[in-house]
């Protein structure tokens, strides 16, 4: 039953290596396709504030449904970005502090 476990599917694989090449190819050609046109001031700011943006999108429902261990985390990460204003020590300090506080409560 181990080796069932370890063995690894080539179509499983082979999706996994698509999706990533599909995500390398849409970041290089936004890359290059804003670097060939004249960014309008307002939408340098918006995509200036979309990973934030998207990072909300994906935690917020879970948020909604987490618990005490989750919400302390939510304000654990808000002091952190407010403080540093750094999102991937702030992502960092969340994760640690949800892993921490559910081994807690």
């Amino acid at each position: 039953m181990i080796d069932n476990a370890l063995s690894l599917d080539p179509l499983v694989v082979g999706v996994i290596l698509a999706m990533a090449a599909v995500t390398v190819l849409t970041k290089v050609g936004g890359i290059w396709v804003v670097r060939r046109i004249e960014l309008s001031d307002r939408l340098e700011a918006g995509l200036n504030v979309l990973p934030g943006a998207i990072v909300i999108a994906v935690l917020g429902p879970e948020l909604a449904a987490g618990g005490p261990a989750e919400w302390g985390a939510a304000g654990l990460v808000l002091v952190v970005m407010w403080r540093t204003e750094n999102i991937l020590l702030a992502l960092v300090a969340g994760v640690a502090a949800v892993v921490a506080f559910r081994a807690l409560i």
